[in-house]
């Protein structure tokens, strides 16, 4: 039993005989997990432990599946009519929410001076993606950043220090060949899902950003990115480290945990599951630079929704503040792999203990010093999907690098030019 479920039950047996508040506030909360399973359990226990300690508000979770599944159910039910009060979505949605007209800026609903100091407490890295035109329109919670997963056991195997995963372009190429054989390959990158999230680790690494602050602008035609392509697509095609065509982001991670692969790039929200699988001892290391080092941050972002009634919006401020409060941003971070929001969090002594005896449990935290915002422009859909193209056209050999991320560039620069 977590230490969710726990407080939620002794909590709920202290307050059994409590009365409700005179007018209940229902809350209808969308989020990006898919219905059952240890997730579901870990935000259910969240909210029992909640509404214990908030006896007037009830919250109805609803489990979307993935976060471009929740986009779609959210707004839907917008539009529909259907109530709904908050939700956890992409931070890159920000832009299109806005757009939309939908969301409601964290600073004009929390403005007290406890609630000002709430605002200021999480890593200004993750905060970057909320901040539009002045305002913050999204407040962190499943947040992450791309991390590189090894198989120590395999490094030993191929003659490598097991302690050191490689740190830039080149000693990934020479630490791949070691490690490919008839078995494996050296490594695997997701080029489906999200190709432009890890596509944003190339260009970064190659010392350029895919779009500007204001998201208005982009830059995939830059030869430094034509280049970061052509960097990717030459692992399988001059390397031979990386499998050919495309590689799924729904399966790699159980190609890496059954021996498939050396080293994948993935979430670190899937480092918890890799711990609690793995057969094998394995390192966690920041990504490997080139002219510089970094990763996008990704993952989840609360929002509050506009049409919501003052006295709803109130208890949905005060189920973010519980949910992000570090405490329970440190149990998140440990039930699921992502980042601890805050560096409070990282003070608790349940995560201290943690990270102590699971150091790589630090590394997404560490490289927020070298992290940039995630790919999210105006129009942000299909601009990404642009670049998603691009990527698989380049790696699939259907396109060259420059012919793909020329056609991204000219759909980019369509849909942009109205905000320009």
């Amino acid at each position: 039993m977590t230490r969710f479920f726990k407080t939620a039950l002794f909590a709920a047996t202290c307050l059994a005989a409590a009365p409700a508040l005179a007018d209940d506030v229902e809350l209808t909360m969308y989020y990006p997990i898919a219905v059952g399973g240890p997730l579901t359990e870990v935000v259910d226990g969240l909210i029992e432990g909640f509404e214990a300690q908030n006896p007037g508000i009830n919250v109805n979770a609803i489990y979307a599946g993935n976060y471009d599944d929740t986009r779609v159910r959210a707004l839907s039910a917008l539009n529909s009519g259907d109530p709904a009060q908050l939700a956890v979505m992409f931070s890159i949605d920000a832009y299109d929410l806005l757009e939309r007209d939908l969301i409601v800026p964290f600073d004009e609903v929390a403005t007290s001076d406890e609630d000002k100091a709430w605002l200021d407490s999480f890593y200004p890295a993750l905060m970057k993606n909320g901040e539009v035109e002045g305002h913050i329109w999204g407040v962190p919670f499943q947040r992450s950043t791309i991390v590189m997963y090894y198989n120590k056991d395999m490094f030993e195997d191929a003659g490598l220090d097991p302690d050191h995963a490689p740190e830039n372009w080149d000693e990934m190429v020479e630490m791949g060949k070691a490690l490919t054989n008839d078995d494996h390959y050296g490594i695997m990158i997701p080029s489906t899902g999200y190709p432009y999230w890890m596509f944003q680790v190339f260009a970064i690494a190659n010392g350029v950003e895919l779009m500007n602050a204001d998201g208005t602008e982009v830059y995939f035609d830059d030869p430094k990115v034509v280049e970061a392509l052509e960097f990717w697509r030459s692992l399988s095609a001059d390397h031979g480290v990386m499998p050919e065509g495309t590689i799924e982001w729904g399966t790699l991670r159980q190609a890496f945990l059954q021996g498939q692969t050396a080293m994948m790039w993935h979430s670190t929200g899937n480092l918890t599951a890799v711990k609690n699988n793995a057969a094998f001892d394995f390192g966690v290391a920041m990504m490997p630079g080139h002219q510089r080092s970094g990763s996008p941050t990704g993952g989840g972002n609360f929002y509050l929704f506009k049409d919501a009634s003052e006295e709803e919006r109130a208890a949905a401020l005060k189920l973010i503040k519980y949910m992000t409060q570090p405490e329970n941003a440190a149990e998140w971070s440990m039930a699921t792999g992502y980042v601890g929001i805050s560096p409070a969090a990282y003070e608790t002594e349940e995560l201290k203990a943690y990270t102590q005896g699971f150091p790589q449990a630090l590394v997404a935290r560490d490289q927020l010093e070298v992290a940039i915002p995630e790919f999210s422009t105006f129009e942000t859909a299909r601009v990404r999907e642009a670049l998603n193209n691009a990527v698989q056209a380049a790696l699939t050999g259907s396109k060259t690098p420059e012919e793909a991320l020329a056609d991204a560039q000219a759909e980019a620069d369509r849909l942009l030019k109205p905000y320009q």
